[in-house]
């Protein structure tokens, strides 16, 4: 596959980085990082017409309709800044949003950070936080202080195991068609996220900025 251009759709689980890489790779590339979470932010700040509406549907705990979602991601990806390239984190999120985006910037190429079940796991169930501080920690790879009081630290809902295979389910529901979609045009590229951080950069950088 040849890389030609500076628009790539980056997917992963959770836990898997894929957040963070497509931050590093933004400042890399001097393209904007764009996420849907900071696009509907940015409407209902701003209390557009449609993000109004936008905030009436999350407050009734509903999913944003695939159309509004599109008309925002069109619009954001006209931006004169968006105009040498992008990063997308956390859109596509199904086939219909993945089609859309496919007529729209047919050149885009996803990344995939590749994470195993039983390491997101590991990773998301392990996160701790201060109640005093807020700091987050992980059990085994970013310890507490051992001065800490025992009743300081507090697992989040959302970071228990529980919870975080009731997301892994939903990811591959909805995630694993778009990854098959992108693989169809050749289009996906997939790198291993289990490494550190930095040895994951490294080997997107061999595959990115040939």
């Amino acid at each position: 596959m040849t890389i030609g251009g500076k628009q790539f759709i980056f997917l992963g689980p959770q836990g898997s980085g894929k957040g963070t890489q497509a931050k590093i790779f933004a400042q890399k590339l001097g393209v904007p990082h764009i996420s849907t979470g900071d696009i509907f932010r940015d409407n209902i700040g701003r209390q557009t017409e449609l993000g109004q509406k936008i905030d009436g549907i999350l407050k009734s705990g509903q999913l944003v309709p695939d159309d509004i979602t599109n008309q925002l991601i069109k619009a954001r990806l006209s931006q004169s800044d968006a105009a040498t390239g992008f990063i997308l984190d956390g859109y596509p999120r199904n086939l219909a949003q993945a089609d859309f985006l496919f007529n729209l910037k047919p050149e885009a190429i996803a990344v995939c950070i590749d994470l195993t079940d039983e390491e997101t796991v590991k990773r998301i169930s392990g996160r701790r936080m201060s109640l005093a501080t807020g700091a987050i920690y992980h059990l085994d790879f970013n310890p507490p202080p051992a001065n800490l009081p025992p009743d300081d630290l507090i697992q989040r809902p959302d970071d228990t195991e529980v919870a975080v295979r009731q997301r892994l389910n939903i990811y591959h529901l909805e995630t694993e068609p778009l990854l098959e979609f992108y693989r169809s045009k050749q289009k996906l590229i997939t790198v291993d996220g289990s490494p550190p951080i930095e040895a994951v950069t490294d080997e997107l950088i061999k595959v990115l900025l040939p």
